[in-house]
């Protein structure tokens, strides 16, 4: 799963650990998922989309999804 975390963090002056307390998860958490090392629960996708004010389809992309 590709994702824009970082980008999406970094646009709003977000450390990692910023990030990863206002959504309940540890800097380590973030730090994954921006790795894409973990794909994020989908409660946590949620939260996240919320947090951005985004759409989850706009932050985590599937690369192998057909259209």
């Amino acid at each position: 799963m590709i994702n824009n975390v970082r980008a999406l963090r970094t646009a709003r002056g977000l450390t990692q650990a910023d990030l990863g307390q206002a959504l309940g998860v540890s800097r380590q958490a973030i730090i994954a998922i921006e790795a894409d090392q973990h794909d994020p629960s989908l409660d946590l996708a949620f939260k996240m989309a919320a947090l951005f004010e985004t759409e989850v389809e706009a932050i985590f992309v599937n690369p192998h999804r057909q259209t």
